[in-house]
């Protein structure tokens, strides 16, 4: 199965980048993995919250398919621990989808053409942190869960 994660617009801070680069080498050691940025919307500061997640949606959706297993990165999401989030990751490579794609929206979350398609819903934190940021959390915890997963000596508890 390969990992997804497609985020709205690119990675301008370099410290966040030269992380994303850390970490993403690290997944790579245990499965396939691609991090997709799609560009951000321009000249958008005019339209609605609505408009703006339509459009973000419109570029999102392209990405997908219906035999993806799809997982939002959402503040309303189900928070876990970094060993139940190894075990939610075990789960779904044992399905038969070809894909596990997990998705980080934009500044006002998803549109619901795009929460229809998803499967589950993932809280990283009740706290609110920058896109960029929660990118670089995310691929920490996807390489945590890993080698939580083979009982490599990362992860202590």
């Amino acid at each position: 199965m390969k990992v997804k994660l497609l985020v709205i617009g690119k990675t301008d801070e370099p410290y966040i980048r030269k992380g994303l680069d850390e970490y993403e080498s690290r997944v790579k050691r245990y499965l396939s993995f691609e991090m997709v940025e799609i560009p951000g919307l321009k000249n958008a500061l005019h339209l609605s919250k609505q408009e703006w997640k339509a459009k973000e949606a419109a570029k999102i959706l392209p990405f997908l398919s219906p035999s993806d297993i799809i997982v939002l990165l959402d503040e309303t999401g189900k928070e876990m621990t970094s060993v139940e989030f190894s075990s939610f990751l075990n789960q779904k490579f044992s399905s038969s989808a070809k894909n596990l794609v997990f998705i980080i929206g934009g500044p006002y979350g998803f549109d619901d053409s795009v929460r229809k398609m998803a499967g589950f819903q993932l809280s990283l934190s009740r706290m609110t942190f920058s896109h960029q940021m929660v990118r670089l959390f995310f691929l920490e915890q996807l390489y945590r869960a890993l080698t939580i997963l083979r009982n490599e000596s990362y992860h202590h508890e």
